[in-house]
Parts: C-alpha cells; structure tokens; sequence
C-alpha cells in the first residue's frame, strides 16, 4: 500500500512538475489612437461652470499606465458662437474650462486639434428629471437576501426622454451603469434601480441620473452591453471598438474612440441601513 501511495504522487509530481511550461504569447500593438472623454455635465442647482475634458491615447494590453494627450487646443461653442476654451493642467491630459455656460436644449460642438488632426462634434443639453426620493428592499435577487436601491422621479409628459443612471458603491471600485428611455412610463412616477449582494449597513450609495440624448442612449447601450454593467467608467477598455459620435475631419480613417455630450444630472447620496 505504502509502495503504491508513493507511486501516486510521484507520477502526480511528474505531471505538475511537466505542465510548468511559460508561454510566450505575441500580441500584435495597434497604433495608439485619441480618446477624448468630453463628458459635461450640468448638477441641478449649480452654476455648471466648471467643466473638464479628458485626452488620453490608447496602450499596449499589459501597460499600467495611460498615456495623457498633452498640447491640444479644446474648446466648445454654442449656437450664439460663444467660445469656451479649454486649458490644460498641469501637462496631465486634462483640459479645464472654468466659465462654461450651460442651457437646456442647446447646442454645442465641440473642436479638439491634436497633432495636425481636427475633431468635431455637436450635441444638445438634455434635462433630467429630479431624484424625489430613495427607498431600500432588503429581500431582492435570487436568493432572496440582497438589497436593492430604487431611486424615484417622475418623467416629464408629451416628451421622449432618455436617462443614464449611475451606481456609485463605498465598497467597490467599480460602478453600475445602465440606460432608459419614457417609452413605457412616460409622464409617470418611475425608479432607476440597481442590486447588490455585497452591500451591507453603513455602506454609502450615490446614485446619479442623467439625461442624454437619443444617440448617446444608442450609443452607452452598445457600450454597457459589451462592456457589462459593473464597469468603472463608460469609457474604460471594452472588449470591441465602439465608435462614439467625434469625427477625423483631417483623417476620417483615423477617428478618435470616446464621446461628446451634454447632460444635466440629479444626484443623491444614501447610506444603507
């Protein structure tokens, strides 16, 4: 018994001990490519003033470190031909604008000149609708036991809306996103909602409602599909190319990834009890 023991494992060494091989493997780098993360937002009850655009280019699979896009000239007018530059900080990729001037339903576009190339585009200033409330279930999920958020507004009447809602957990580095449209509610008492099974009292949630345009819906509902909707920001790394609505017009094959848009947004914040 003891001889066959011995035999056993070490026959089951010798096949661990082979297995232990390192593969090389070859992955083929794309040139970089821009990522313009031009996101305004506008939060109810502020001037809005303040607003930041992102540059940053595309890496190697295994790098730790994005690359900021230093140098460009950003800036967004309206309709009035008012002109909002955005400066750069500190050579960080961010560019700030601290005059901005928001309005709903106007439009913008957007022009950033980077390295010989121009890239534009246009978006209208969408409203949303104000967080009344938040409420707590302790019995949701499939087990049961989960606790689940719902954030309640009530969507305007005789108006085709679309939303981004946002789940931001104390306890987890990643976020929840996912997108509505009224189709179903419209000018009705709703919620966004989201469930958790790691959430636990004293937890905090900030849950932000956005309102978007129809192509942005289009375009996030592609994007959290792929990308799944525990992600940690709508322009992280998903696994396909998504085109967003900014165009090359220098380079049209050598378009940029990320998106231009406008939204005003509701936030509130709630501790789990």
């Amino acid at each position: 018994m003891r001889k066959l023991v011995f035999l056993i494992v070490f026959f089951t060494s010798l096949l661990f001990t082979s297995c232990e091989e390192v593969v090389d493997v070859d992955l083929n780098t794309a040139p970089p490519k821009l990522v313009i993360e031009a996101a305004i937002t506008w939060e109810k009850g502020t001037s809005g003033k303040q607003q930041v655009i992102r540059l940053t280019s595309t890496t190697g699979y295994f790098e730790d470190v994005i690359p900021a896009v230093s140098n460009a000239v950003v800036y967004v007018t309206n309709s009035k031909n008012q002109k909002f530059n955005f400066i750069e900080f500190n050579n960080t990729g961010r560019y700030i604008c601290p005059n901005f001037k928001p309005e709903i339903n106007e439009e913008y576009a957007l022009t950033v000149i980077d390295k010989g190339n121009t890239y534009t585009a246009s978006e209208i200033l969408k409203s949303v609708a104000p967080i009344t409330r938040i409420e707590q279930k302790n019995n949701s999920g499939f087990t049961g036991e989960d606790i689940e958020i719902k954030a309640y507004f009530t969507d305007p009447a005789d108006e085709d809306n679309f939303y981004l809602f946002k789940y931001v957990y104390s306890n987890k580095v990643t976020s929840n996103y996912y997108v509505s449209e009224d189709k179903f509610y419209q000018g009705n008492e709703i919620f966004s909602s989201a469930i958790d099974e790691d959430l636990k009292a004293g937890d905090e949630v900030e849950v932000t409602h956005y309102g978007i345009s129809k192509q942005y819906y289009n375009y996030m509902n592609i994007l959290v599909s792929i990308a799944g909707s525990n992600i940690g920001g709508p322009f992280q790394s998903p696994p396909a190319t998504v085109k967003g609505n900014i165009i090359n017009t220098t380079d049209k094959n050598n378009y940029p990834l990320g998106y231009f848009s406008l939204s005003e947004t509701s936030t509130q914040k709630y501790k789990i009890e």
